[in-house]
């Protein structure tokens, strides 16, 4: 006769590798976005901001409060070069 909280343990364990395997996904999003939260619908005005902002700060999140860009942003254009 089975006991009636037998299938607890397995339903512990694989709610519980779910619970983990959430929560780390959650980490690498935020360590990915550097603590920001994700984006979501990004649209060409946003790729655009997000490669000025790589060309202001070297990251893709990060955004300058300076009224005015670094020397060195004179000439890293956005302009592909074919050679």
């Amino acid at each position: 006769m089975p006991v009636p909280f037998e299938s607890l343990i397995p339903m512990g364990i694989i709610a519980g590798l779910f619970g983990v395997t959430g929560g780390l996904l959650a980490a690498s999003k935020q360590f990915q976005n550097e603590g920001k939260p994700p984006r979501y619908g990004i649209d060409t005005w946003d790729r655009q901001m997000m490669e000025r902002d790589q060309r202001l700060t070297g990251t893709m999140r990060g955004q300058s409060q300076e009224p005015r860009a670094p020397a060195e942003f004179a000439v890293n254009s956005a302009w592909k070069i074919e050679t």
